[in-house]
């Protein structure tokens, strides 16, 4: 369940970053031009931009992740063949130091050990599953989907309805969109809501509000 949680969690925050990044693209371009092709291009550039920088992040990321525990796992493993009584002392004293006596950790040191070793201790000292292995082609594609998913919306909003009400359009959307993740990234970690809803909502709005300056003194200016 906790493994789980971490990636649900990792995909709203991927979304939400979608969602800010793209929105601060398109409003920032609509403050220079109101052509759709052009917003349409400049929002397309930033989605795939993003979801592959995550992508490639997350997979860099994992990937050292997965390679640090097959080494602690291999070193562990090595530590059992060359010392095993040492190993066993090891583990009855992180046993006792969870609450166990003595005598109880010992007894379940030695049953542990002759069930499993390695796996007792990866999970009792190391805090690795060796059936659950950090996957970094799945996190790279998460990362993908989740920004993916976050940055249509803005995109969409932008290209889609008339020229006269598609900023308006794509700012309330943005915003109720931030605000709904704030809650649901809240909600996972058992957090207070309505702090995270102001947090995503007012960065938001400062993103989107810069870029449409910026946009907007750079279409004026000419440029």
């Amino acid at each position: 369940m906790g493994t789980r949680l971490n990636w649900l969690r990792a995909a709203v925050l991927g979304a939400n970053d979608g969602i800010v990044s793209t929105a601060g693209i398109v409003v920032g371009v609509a403050g220079a031009t109101g052509d759709r092709a052009t917003l349409l291009t400049a929002g397309l550039a930033g989605l795939l931009a993003g979801s592959m920088s995550m992508a490639a992040g997350e997979y860099v990321s994992v990937s050292t992740q997965r390679d640090s525990e097959k080494a602690a796992l291999a070193l562990e493993k090595r530590e059992l063949m060359e010392q095993p009584a040492a190993e066993l002392d090891e583990l009855t004293a992180l046993l006792a130091a969870r609450g166990l006596s003595r005598e109880v950790a010992r007894a379940a040191a030695e049953q542990l050990t002759a069930r499993d070793a390695l796996r007792a201790h990866a999970r009792v000292e190391l805090g690795i599953n060796p059936d659950e292995l950090a996957n970094p082609w799945h996190a790279a594609g998460a990362s993908f989907l989740a920004f993916t998913v976050g940055a249509l919306l803005p995109l969409l909003a932008i290209v889609l309805p008339p020229s006269t009400v598609r900023l308006p359009v794509t700012v309330v959307s943005v915003l109720v969109a931030l605000a709904f993740t704030g809650w649901w990234s809240a909600r996972l970690g058992a957090a207070p809501a309505g702090r995270a809803m102001v947090r995503n909502v007012c960065g938001g709005a400062l993103a989107m509000g810069v870029t449409y300056a910026a946009g907007s003194l750079l279409g004026a200016a000419g440029i």
